[in-house]
């Protein structure tokens, strides 16, 4: 995964100047990201919410490669990926009593380790995708973890409206906010403290610009931190980029967030 530079940072990939420029470095890629541009044009036209047409992306990522779907490219990034997310949760005292919330899990890439640690019944997984739900049965069969009690459910939002209060040590995002616009963002830092058990909190990951935000073929966004950070204040949250994280090989950034103690109605 490339090195975050100042270039990158700042890089406005909607932009038509940003796009000929790397449609002239790299003309390989240009049938396939003219494909996936029809592709998401007809999609889009057919579900004209978020949630809706994000599904029928992943049901089309899903049909072809499930792994690709959730952005491994191959399976030895798959796997790479899934133990990143488990390691840096474990150095920051992920325990096996602990429950934990992991926001679209797909198909269980970083899943089947949090699965294997936790005690059995406290691992959450939810996602808006019903085809990467399936593939995510898959990975708990291959990975015998069938014995651990594992929740694996569908969601159309992110109010979070049918889980418990207080309830949650861990919650996990990754890569979710990255193909989220702002106000599904809002709606789920606007709902997560009330399942934050005390002490608890929140990680994300997202894609980070120091420039312009923006989109690309609204799929993929591009936040400034401050922005996130302002957010979750917003909604009584407190909030810090991880700077540790930037450490591991990965291309996107990563907020926590926690919340006061002794959440009331």
């Amino acid at each position: 995964m490339p090195k975050k530079t100042a270039a990158s940072l700042s890089a406005n990939r909607a932009a038509l100047s940003h796009r000929v420029a790397y449609a002239l470095r790299h003309p390989e890629r240009v049938p396939p990201y003219l494909r996936r541009s029809a592709r998401d044009t007809w999609l889009r036209l057919k579900h004209r919410d978020h949630v809706s047409y994000y599904r029928a992306v992943m049901a089309s990522d899903t049909g072809r490669n499930p792994e690709a779907a959730v952005g491994s490219k191959t399976h030895e990034r798959w796997l790479a990926l899934g133990r990143m997310q488990f390691d840096y949760l474990l150095e920051h005292g992920l325990r096996g009593d602990h429950r934990m919330l992991d926001i679209g899990c797909g198909n269980l890439r970083a899943g089947h380790h949090f699965i294997a640690h936790l005690d059995p019944g406290h691992y959450y997984g939810i996602d808006i995708s019903p085809d990467i739900l399936v593939s995510a049965k898959q990975t708990l069969t291959e990975y015998g973890l069938q014995s651990k009690l594992p929740h694996l459910t569908i969601t159309q939002d992110l109010t979070l409206d049918f889980l418990p209060d207080t309830h949650f040590d861990v919650v996990h995002a990754h890569s979710v906010f990255s193909h989220s616009p702002i106000g599904i963002i809002d709606e789920c830092l606007g709902h997560v403290r009330r399942i934050l058990a005390p002490g608890g909190f929140f990680d994300f990951t997202f894609d980070r610009t120091e420039g312009v935000e923006h989109q690309v073929l609204r799929e993929d966004f591009y936040y400034r931190t401050e922005t996130l950070i302002r957010l979750a204040e917003q909604h009584g949250l407190t909030a810090r980029f991880m700077d540790d994280w930037e450490t591991r090989p990965h291309g996107q950034s990563k907020i926590r967030v926690t919340a006061p103690d002794g959440y009331q109605a």
